[in-house]
């Protein structure tokens, strides 16, 4: 009798075990190792644009040759082997929470996490001015998407598509909180990007997630802000209302007119590049390649990569950039993204943003640099992703700017808006181009 009652007591340990494993233990595990190859992919990315650096310090023209060459194969590789790894990757995991299971299938693939990996590594090596955040994310989520195959038959009939949907939510999460080291910005971006909504069953998968991934590239990495710690006196000058309204409509229309460009692509371009992106893309993926080696070249190099460099030199007052920063970033940027290689949109438009605040210190000359940064880097990055609250959940945490709250959120808030009039939120808009029945090629 005893050892019947002590059989039927393990076996409810052992179910209960089962039980905690199943709804906890694949979540932290697939949570750590989003964040060991969120901080594995960084390195790569930042061993990527220093080989490009070492040879374009060197040889300055050289650019001409391999970008356009680099942008060529990228291209291909993208069409012939890893369709839907095109991109920031963004609007394919908003396409796979909201569409028919089918579309996750084919969206978060290990087979796209590979080709995402491989391929915005190889972007890098021609100075693509692309972002590692974005992919990030679209990794994150491919990877803990694939770990419902650790579920039982039964269990996954049982929980149906929410199963998949909050393993890919909690990937994405925890992809850009370790991507930033911005916990905070993982759960708003969530919330209010790709879920659009907040479920309390999901809150605490997501946060779990996001502290193992946080503490996975916090022991690899160390305790670091993004841009470092911005130095800001207490006193505000008289003119800071003026300068967040300025910025905040400065940096929404420039990032309107961005998310327009690359929505509107057969409004401004002409019938003969249509024409060739349509039926030779991969010899308009080398065009754009030229345009961006061009642009890189005239600029002294300072528009190649993703601008991470440029932003932090603009935030300590080292930056010898001219006015036409902005623009000639933004130029490079719209011909990264056009031709369909992997790459994300965050860090450029941060770059952009700071070259923003860095132009209107020439009018606000009496206020703090580093300030008018943060503050454009908001402003752009808010009026890009048309998302305000994680635009400046981002921000404070990367630059430690607890000091400038109000201002932040006011100017995020006037760029998101003013983008609008342009162009819809740009993630959500190309999502909806998943939900054909074949990718599409760009």
């Amino acid at each position: 009798m005893i050892n019947i009652v002590r059989r039927g007591a393990s076996r409810r340990t052992m179910l209960r075990a089962r039980r905690l494993w199943l709804d906890y233990g694949v979540f932290w595990l697939g949570a750590v190792a989003v964040g060991l190859i969120a901080v594995a992919y960084a390195r790569l990315i930042d061993f990527g644009y220093a080989a490009f650096l070492s040879y374009e310090s060197r040889y300055p023209w050289l650019p001409l040759l391999t970008t356009p060459a680099v942008s060529a194969i990228c291209v291909w590789a993208t069409l012939r082997f890893f369709r839907g790894a095109e991109g920031s990757g963004i609007p394919q995991v908003i396409a796979a929470l909201h569409g028919p299971a089918e579309i996750a299938g084919k969206l978060l693939t290990i087979r796209i996490l590979i080709g995402k990996i491989l391929l915005s590594f190889v972007a890098i090596l021609g100075g693509f001015t692309i972002g590692r955040e974005g992919p990030t994310i679209h990794v994150g989520a491919a990877l803990m998407y694939n770990l419902r195959r650790f579920y039982p038959k039964r269990f996954r009939t049982i929980q149906g598509a929410g199963l998949e949907r909050r393993l890919a939510l909690a990937g994405a999460a925890a992809g850009l909180s370790a991507a930033f080291n911005a916990p905070l910005a993982g759960v708003v971006f969530a919330i209010e990007e790709l879920t659009r909504s907040f479920e309390s069953r999901t809150s605490g998968v997501l946060i779990t997630a996001i502290i193992f991934a946080g503490v996975v590239a916090l022991s690899l990495q160390g305790n670091y802000t993004y841009f470092g710690t911005i130095e800001v006196a207490g006193h505000f000058p008289n003119l800071l209302a003026v300068a967040v309204v300025l910025i905040g409509v400065m940096s929404g229309v420039a990032g309107g007119i961005f998310c327009w460009l690359l929505l509107n692509t057969k409004r401004w371009m002409p019938a003969p590049v249509l024409k060739l992106r349509g039926e030779r893309p991969v010899v308009f993926g080398a065009v754009c390649g030229l345009l961006i080696a061009i642009v890189g070249v005239a600029s002294g190099g300072h528009t190649f990569g993703s601008g991470y460099l440029e932003a932090r030199n603009m935030l300590e007052g080292q930056a010898h950039i001219t006015v036409l920063y902005p623009l000639l970033k933004m130029a490079s940027m719209v011909g990264s993204y056009l031709p369909g290689a992997p790459g994300g949109l965050f860090a450029p438009s941060l770059a952009i943003g700071a070259g923003i605040g860095n132009v209107l210190h020439l009018v606000f000359s009496q206020m703090q640099l580093p300030m008018l940064i943060a503050l454009g880097m908001v402003g752009y990055l808010a009026a890009v992703t048309q998302s305000p609250i994680t635009a400046f959940v981002i921000v404070i945490e990367m630059i430690n700017g607890h000091a400038l709250v109000i201002s932040l959120m006011a100017t995020a808030l006037i760029a998101s808006r003013v983008s609008r009039i342009f162009a819809p939120p740009l993630y959500e808009a190309l999502s909806t181009r998943y939900h054909a029945p074949a990718h599409p090629k760009h």
